[in-house]
Parts: C-alpha cells; sequence; structure tokens
C-alpha cells in the first residue's frame, strides 16, 4: 500500500523548523476573537510577537473579528487596524475622553458609540506584501495580491492585484470567466492529499487544467 500524502502539519507553529520566522499562525491560540485557516503563514525574523504586535486596537469590548482564510502568505510587517483605533467623529473633538477613568466617564449618552465597521476579512490564498496595513471592516477576496507597503482602505475583488495607498485594483490576475471557475473550484478546501498530488498544477499550470482534478 502506498503511504498516504499528507504534506506538512498545519498543527506545527514552526514548519520549517531551520527558518523559525516563518509561523503557521492559526497555532497562536493566545489570539480573542482571530479566525485564521490552516497553512496561512506569517513571515517575520522577530517571530510570533511581530504578528501579535501588528494587529492593532483590537480590543475585546469592540466586538470585531480578523478572519483570516487558508493557505495565505503574509510577509513580514503585515498589520491590521481593527475597530478600536477608530474614534467619534460626530462632535467638535475626536478626543476620547471616557476611555480615561471615572472623571470622564457617563457624561453623555452613547459615549462609546465609536465609529464601527465590522470585520475584517481576508479569503484564501492572498499573499500580503511586505509592511501593508488593512483598515478595519475591510474585505479582500481570495486569490487576490496586495503590493508592498500597500494601505487597504476598501475591498478587494477576489484575485486582483492592488498596490498603493489606498489601494487600487493595478490588474485582475485572470478574466471573469477563469475566476469564476477557480472561486466555485475552492481549491483550498481540497483535501491535503488532493492537493499535494497537484501541486504542479495548482503553482504553474492553466486554470482550464483544473476540471479534471476532481
Amino acid at each position: 500500500m502506498s503511504p498516504a500524502i499528507l504534506g506538512p502539519d498545519p498543527n506545527l507553529l514552526h514548519p520549517v523548523p531551520e527558518h523559525p520566522r516563518i509561523m503557521f499562525v492559526k497555532n497562536l491560540t493566545d489570539l480573542p476573537n482571530i479566525q485564521i485557516g490552516d497553512f496561512t503563514y506569517y513571515d517575520d525574523p522577530e517571530g510570533p510577537e511581530a504578528f501579535r504586535r501588528n494587529i492593532l486596537y483590537h480590543y475585546e469590548f469592540t466586538g470585531d473579528r480578523l478572519k483570516i482564510g487558508k493557505f495565505c502568505a503574509m510577509a513580514t510587517g503585515t498589520k491590521f487596524i481593527m475597530n478600536g483605533g477608530n474614534h467619534r467623529m460626530d462632535g467638535i473633538t475626536t478626543f476620547p475622553f471616557p476611555i480615561f477613568g471615572p472623571d470622564w466617564r457617563n457624561r453623555f449618552e452613547g459615549e462609546f458609540n465609536f465609529r464601527r465597521r465590522g470585520d475584517t476579512t481576508v479569503g484564501n490564498d492572498v499573499w500580503i506584501g511586505y509592511d501593508s496595513l488593512v483598515l478595519p471592516g475591510v474585505t479582500v477576496g481570495d486569490g487576490a495580491i496586495i503590493g508592498a507597503r500597500s494601505v487597504v482602505a476598501g475591498d478587494v475583488p477576489p484575485y486582483a492585484i492592488v498596490a498603493g495607498n489606498p489601494a487600487r485594483v493595478v490588474r485582475m490576475r485572470f478574466d471573469e470567466k477563469r475566476i469564476a471557475r477557480l472561486l466555485e473550484l475552492r481549491w483550498w478546501d481540497w483535501d491535503v492529499g488532493e492537493i499535494t498530488r497537484h501541486i504542479s498544477i495548482l503553482s504553474a499550470g492553466r486554470v482550464e487544467d483544473l476540471p479534471t482534478l476532481r
């Protein structure tokens, strides 16, 4: 009987022992309100603490979540600003008085109604380039690429390449027909053995070759 084809263990924090800077970040279990899929990695010479540090203003009382799919690649310096970083903009000042203690608290109704843009969601098979910044409430579609030092302030379509501040679509990776096929197949949800057997097509083949895989 042939041995099972499994690939790397998604439950290892450091899947490449000789390079501890590479982490499967779903295994950082002390991250509240954060959901990360299998095989998604962050690469940083400062290790796990750098990933924790780069999720900014993520306070549990805001209730928002950071959701990142499977098989994403996040380069050094990738940062997420969450809703806890927002200030009120409907008054004279944006200063957050009530967070500084009882003397400045309970002064008006709705004092903690800071602006919330909802969950931040990164799809599957997304590559986020060096030192990029993703703002609160953004949805990044499956298969997208975010260029180095981009500021992602709005939603990114599936299989788009975006860059700049604010990030804009540079081009699409495939035409609409091929994108629809990829979103239908959802290769990242295949059994890991099937993924392993077809790495050559997934990495260097054509979208037209994929229907023969399932």
